[in-house]
């Protein structure tokens, strides 16, 4: 009987480590992937290093954003994109 209650606290465990860490983590990488793909030229990004641009050009695997007043081009892969702002149209 002590072995059925072990055997059963650690599946309860296990059970509560994946409700915990492994759900949110994967909605947090389902809301990340669905901000890339619906991601357009014309968006303001900010990258994980904190470079804050409007996108250019974007590939499979790469966008370009324009950064400044000289338009400084800076090539990016889209894993290194943290944010999304896509501008609201004012009529």
């Amino acid at each position: 009987m002590d072995s059925i209650w072990s055997i059963v606290s650690i599946v309860a465990v296990f059970g509560i480590m994946y409700a915990v860490l492994i759900i949110p983590q994967r909605r947090k990488e389902k809301k990340t992937k669905e901000m890339l793909g619906a991601m357009n030229e014309g968006d303001m990004v900010t990258s994980i290093g904190g470079v804050y641009g409007k996108v250019i050009n974007i590939n499979e695997d790469d966008i370009i954003v324009t950064t400044s007043v000289e338009s400084t081009q800076i090539h990016f892969k889209k894993w290194a994109i943290r944010n999304v702002e896509t501008p609201s149209i004012e009529e």
